[in-house]
């Protein structure tokens, strides 16, 4: 009997030492205006972890995994590759039960971005992207930008905001392509972000939803000093609903406050 047990209990320590650890597979949903990333969870153990790839193993190629506990969390989408490891993740919220992710697949910058989140405990995963047949998808699909400590747009198609978990999409200027134009610009309040497109600058609060495109001479969109020129020329202004957008000044002798603009 105690020969049994003798082997028994060694069969479970070389299988712990085997290297082979706990993983789950999310299946992908869409993205839906409803979702909400800010769950608090109800036991202490009930949030999510980010690893260092390399801090475990400094032989790899780095990038980070995500756990709930001791489970490592991957991500299926539709036919895609299983994605295992991330080249970049972040807290979206200060109880940790919501991650950004963008999956590690070679591709840079337009690789694909994912929420994985806790709902009722349980993890799953929402995918940050729409259809789009734009010409140029992959001139303006610039991955994750920065244009607050707190705020990042994603694929020029969401802001996230890194502390309360909220993702807004941001309404396209044509429904079926992601905007055809670079971020510059956003406003004092930063709810509105200014995209310098062709032949103008195309202006959307994601908050309200409001858009409004507002024409620009080729020279000033070709130059190199675009954002300067804009603002020495465009000031803000607020609409009726009290949202800020971009107009013309009315003359060249108005004084306008560079700290308006921020990026």
């Amino acid at each position: 009997m105690k020969n049994t047990l003798f082997a028994l209990f060694l069969s479970v320590i070389l299988f712990g030492c085997t290297g082979g650890g706990l993983e789950k597979t999310l299946t992908s949903k869409a993205f839906a205006d409803q979702d909400d990333f800010n769950e608090f969870p109800k036991f202490k153990d009930k949030i999510l972890s980010v690893e260092d790839v390399y801090d475990k193993n400094p032989d790899s190629s780095g990038g980070f995994t995500v756990k709930l506990k001791d489970t490592a969390l991957f991500i299926q989408d539709g036919s895609k590759p299983l994605a295992k490891k991330y080249q970049d993740a972040r807290f979206i919220n200060s109880q940790k039960t919501a991650v950004l992710v963008q999956i590690a697949d070679g591709a840079g910058k337009i690789s694909p971005f994912y929420i994985i989140t806790l709902k009722d405990g349980m993890p799953m995963a929402v995918a940050l992207s729409m259809p789009s047949k734009g010409a140029k998808d992959k001139d303006f699909a610039k991955g994750l930008e920065e244009i607050t400590r707190t705020t990042v747009v994603v694929n020029n198609d969401f802001v996230v905001a890194t502390v309360r978990g909220k993702v807004y999409p941001i309404k396209r200027q044509n429904p079926s392509e992601l905007i055809q134009g670079n971020f510059i610009l956003y406003s004092a309040d930063k709810s509105t972000l200014v995209f310098a497109v062709d032949k103008g600058l195309y202006q959307v609060n994601y908050l309200t939803g409001e858009t409004m495109t507002l024409p620009v001479p080729a020279k000033v969109l070709n130059s190199e000093t675009m954002v300067r020129e804009i603002q020495q020329n465009y000031s803000w202004e607020k609409n009726s609903r009290g949202t800020s957008f971009l107009k013309a000044n009315p003359d060249d002798d108005r004084i306008v406050d560079i700290r308006e603009f921020k990026h």
